[in-house]
């Protein structure tokens, strides 16, 4: 269903609160932003909405505060490092809701961050009075955080009761292009590469691929359930024996669907330069650590005939050479498509970054959590709870 873009909006003289994601790392005490990415995914947003002007306050949750205030998640230098990059002043509230905050509101064309919404317990529990207050803030709404749209809180469900109108901004908005139409109209051939270490984290994710991918590759440990589940030796692998039926039940719905290895770089050792091998049959004493060169080069020419190619979760333990090949080979492999990509996040997006690919995928989802929800068919609050077009 088509949501209210913040492009449908007139912003001109309104104050909007956006919802943004600036969850960033912190280290030195939280005095110092380790990665400012969060923060750049969510200007185009904001300097929309300046340029329209709009009065605008942002609000974010870093951390997990549990309810308490902590200087070590303060918002603080998010503000000063916002400022630096839209070159203008950040004022910044010392805190979300209260007499304080909203003797600061904002002018036309100028900023408000406000401080941490987890501070406050009410924000997780989605507090109808504590929504109340944020949307008595504003004359809009427009929600640019992907990231959190998979959690029911107040400042990404509850005060959108409260306000008149409700928007994705830009980030949100080319999420839910992207993701969407991949999961629901692709271009065929649609091909999916899964991989990550357990079959219990992707189940949803896999039983909804399966209704809309014409093939589904998996990789990364998760392999080896489906291995073990076949009746093949796995030595040492990382294995959920108590998901051996789930495997066998989707291997049964996949049918000619679902690739699996064929080979595989096994080691006794867990550890970055272990002595390797490539076999089809795994030793006793030894564990899968990534997929072997003839499951790479199946799995490449797939990717080569797809039109619309979703990824999330690597092939192998990919941060311990020599057991990046096989991630990085699908990820050149994907970068030199002229297909639409879409990497989910987390994993596969580390990988993608690693690789220096980042600017050749159509799309690399922000929300780790959200965008598996959503690859796996559940319908996100953050997104349910804004305006119909």
């Amino acid at each position: 269903m088509a949501k209210l873009s913040i492009r449908d909006l007139n912003l001109n003289g309104k104050t909007v609160f956006m919802r943004v994601d600036f969850n960033v790392p912190l280290t030195n005490g939280g005095q110092e932003i380790t990665s400012d990415k969060r923060i750049k995914a969510s200007l185009p947003s904001i300097q929309y909405a300046l340029a329209q002007g709009a009065a605008l306050i942002l609000a974010s949750h870093l951390g997990r505060p549990k309810g308490q205030r902590n200087p070590e998640m303060s918002l603080q230098p998010v503000a000063a490092r916002l400022a630096e990059l839209l070159g203008q002043p950040v004022a910044f509230a010392p805190d979300c809701v209260g007499p304080e905050v909203e003797a600061m509101k904002p002018a036309p064309g100028s900023v408000l961050l406000l401080e941490n919404l987890r501070y406050h317990a009410a924000e997780e529990e989605n507090d109808p009075e504590f929504a109340k207050q944020l949307a008595s803030l504003c004359d809009v709404y427009v929600n640019d955080a992907f990231g959190t749209a998979h959690r029911a809180h107040a400042s990404t469900v509850g005060m959108i009761a409260y306000v008149p109108q409700a928007a994705a901004g830009l980030l949100m908005d080319k999420e839910l292009e992207y993701l969407g139409k991949a999961t629901t109209n692709p271009e065929r051939p649609c091909v999916a590469i899964i991989g990550g270490a357990k079959v219990s984290d992707k189940i949803e994710v896999i039983m909804n691929l399966l209704k809309v991918v014409d093939r589904l590759m998996i990789g990364g440990a998760m392999a080896y359930t489906f291995a073990k589940a076949k009746g093949e030796p796995i030595g040492k692998s990382l294995v959920e024996d108590d998901k051996l039926d789930l495997a066998r039940d989707l291997m049964a719905q996949a049918g000619d669907k679902l690739m699996l290895p064929v080979d595989h770089v096994v080691s006794a050792e867990f550890k970055a330069g272990a002595e390797s091998e490539v076999v089809t049959v795994i030793p006793e004493g030894k564990m899968a650590l990534d997929i072997g060169p003839a499951t790479v080069a199946a799995y490449v020419e797939v990717v080569k005939s797809a039109k619309t190619i979703i990824w999330n979760g690597p092939m192998g333990v990919f941060e311990l050479k020599p057991f990046d090949v096989g991630t990085m080979a699908l990820a050149h492999a994907v970068a030199d498509s002229d297909a639409i990509s879409v990497v989910g996040g987390g994993d596969s997006e580390k990988a993608i970054k690693t690789a220096g690919l980042s600017d050749k995928i159509s799309h690399v989802s922000t929300g780790g959590g959200a965008s598996l929800e959503f690859l796996g068919g559940v319908k996100l609050p953050g997104v349910v709870a804004l305006t119909d077009k």
